[in-house]
């Protein structure tokens, strides 16, 4: 974009910030109006981008409003939307976070080598949500021995005995996400012996 276009664009930007700023102070376009000196017509006229601003217009709004100038001029700058995908291992299994925030829920790309299959089922509070990007994932969560495939989706209470890791055919990377509260997405438990059934009909 060249400059020209670009000063135009974002002098287009300041009527509504204008408003926005009046609105949140919870001013009138009359109260403003007898705070700064100019007229409501002129004031309504700024913040529907038909009066081109000025600095003799500008300045004394933005004291009245008790506002910086360069929230008014200046377009707020966009931080670089990428997640730091910073990689940690425990026990063998690569955590990929996939989200900056520091709250809940929290968001994992896992990978789990072929190697890890032996079940350590464990208990915690909260609530996780998995789904599986290549697989076979095996999931054993309570009484159910669960071999999930690439895009099949599981959610659980973690205060059941759960544990998943490789069924033993290969490397596995999933997608979790836990959190100490969560609300139910898609749910897929059926035992191996259920499974074994169905397949035999």
């Amino acid at each position: 974009m060249s400059v020209a276009p670009r000063i135009a664009s974002e002098l287009s930007q300041i009527a509504p910030r204008l408003r926005r700023a009046r609105e949140r102070k919870n001013v009138t376009l009359a109260e403003l109006a007898k705070a700064t000196g100019i007229s409501t017509s002129t004031l309504s006229r700024l913040e529907s981008g038909q009066r081109k601003p000025s600095l003799e217009l500008l300045l004394p709004i933005v004291a009245a409003l008790a506002v910086s100038f360069e929230e008014i001029v200046t377009p707020p700058q966009v931080e670089d939307p990428r997640v730091l995908r910073t990689s940690t291992r425990s026990d063998g299994r690569t955590f990929t976070p996939l989200s900056q925030h520091s709250g809940e829920p929290q968001t994992f790309k896992i990978s789990i080598p072929a190697t890890d299959r032996e079940p350590q089922p464990r208990t915690h509070v909260g609530f996780e949500w998995i789904y599986v990007l290549s697989g076979p994932l095996r999931l054993i969560l309570g009484e159910h021995d669960i071999v999930m495939q690439t895009g099949e989706a599981a959610e659980f209470d973690t205060r059941n005995p759960h544990w998943f890791g490789s069924a033993g055919r290969g490397p596995v990377e999933l997608l979790s996400m836990f959190g100490k509260q969560g609300e139910r997405i898609h749910v897929r438990a059926r035992s191996t012996a259920a499974q074994n059934a169905a397949g035999a009909e």
